[in-house]
C-alpha cells in the first residue's frame, strides 16, 4: 500500500491538485496545537498544492476559513478507510 496520494478539488469553481504523502500529513499532526490550527492547515496546503495550482491556492487562502476547510477536505480523501473493534 503505497502513501503518496494525488487529490484534485474543486473550490469555488477552481481545479486544485495536492500531492499528499504521509511526511506532510504527520507534520501537519505534530504542528496542530490547542491555540494554533489555521496555521498548519494553511501549510499543510501549500506544501502539498502541486506547482500548477499553488497560485490559485494563495489567492483561495485569503478567504476566511478557506485553509481550514481544504485541509479537511485532503485528509478526509488521504486517510484509509479504518475499521477498529475493541475487543472485551
Amino acid at each position: 500500500m503505497t502513501v503518496d496520494k494525488t487529490i484534485k478539488l474543486d473550490v469555488n469553481g477552481s481545479e486544485l491538485t495536492f500531492n499528499m504523502n504521509l511526511a506532510a500529513y504527520n507534520r501537519y499532526l505534530n504542528e496542530v496545537q490547542p491555540t494554533n490550527k489555521v496555521g498548519p492547515a494553511q501549510n499543510l496546503c501549500m506544501r502539498t498544492v502541486a506547482p500548477e495550482s499553488k497560485e490559485t491556492l494563495q489567492e483561495l487562502l485569503q478567504q476566511p476559513g478557506m485553509g481550514v476547510m481544504i485541509m479537511a477536505s485532503l485528509i478526509e480523501e488521504y486517510m484509509p478507510d479504518i475499521k477498529i473493534t475493541v475487543g472485551k
